[in-house]
């Protein structure tokens, strides 16, 4: 029951016979990566990424069978603090080159609700790999009453910990675990 209503809540923007999954692309003005770490006991420290490119491959029929990827430049992290923001992409942490990216590719999605899913997939960070799972929430599927298009808008969030990624240094003070906080907007594909 709870499947079909979250495929029905999801469906608004799909004609009721159309099988096949549906192509949106992120709205780069309107999706974000936040995140935050302890900074030694004393205070929590934000950062962002935004402006990336992804697309949703989204069945409204069978919501399961729907995937995501994304892909964001490493150096489009922003901190607040340009010598912080150096700092990150130094050895210290990234070694950041201009080419390198952050990745998120789904590998399964599960529906657990009305409007919820755990979606799994592989997260490509600092030439590494590692399996996540992002607890998402449809926040609304309609028409974009000024696009007068299909759009989508999600929000989710997991907690990583940075030294699988090789980027620890500093842990346990500079703490190990990273809470995400994702919100996107997708529009339908032409």
């Amino acid at each position: 029951m709870k499947t079909a209503l979250f495929a029905a809540a999801l469906a608004t923007a799909a004609t009721a016979g159309f099988a096949a999954p549906e192509k949106y692309l992120l709205d780069a003005s309107h999706s974000q990566v936040v995140f935050d770490y302890n900074h030694l006991g004393f205070s929590t420290t934000y950062g962002m990424f935004s402006g990336f490119e992804g697309e949703i491959m989204f069945d409204a029929e069978n919501p399961a069978d729907s995937s995501v990827s994304v892909a964001m430049p490493v150096k489009s992290m922003f901190t607040g603090w340009e010598k912080r923001d150096e700092h990150f992409m130094s050895d210290d942490f990234f070694g950041a080159s201009d080419e390198d990216l952050v990745t998120f590719t789904s590998t399964s999605i599960e529906v657990t609700g009305e409007d919820t899913a755990k979606i799994t997939g592989d997260l490509t960070m600092n030439e590494i790999t590692k399996s996540v799972v992002l607890d998402a929430k449809l926040n609304q599927s309609a028409e974009h009453p000024m696009a007068k298009k299909p759009w989508l808008g999600f929000d989710a969030t997991t907690t990583l910990v940075r030294s699988e990624f090789d980027v620890g240094n500093f842990a346990p003070f500079v703490s190990d675990e990273v809470n995400v906080f994702i919100s996107v907007e997708a529009m339908k594909a032409e």
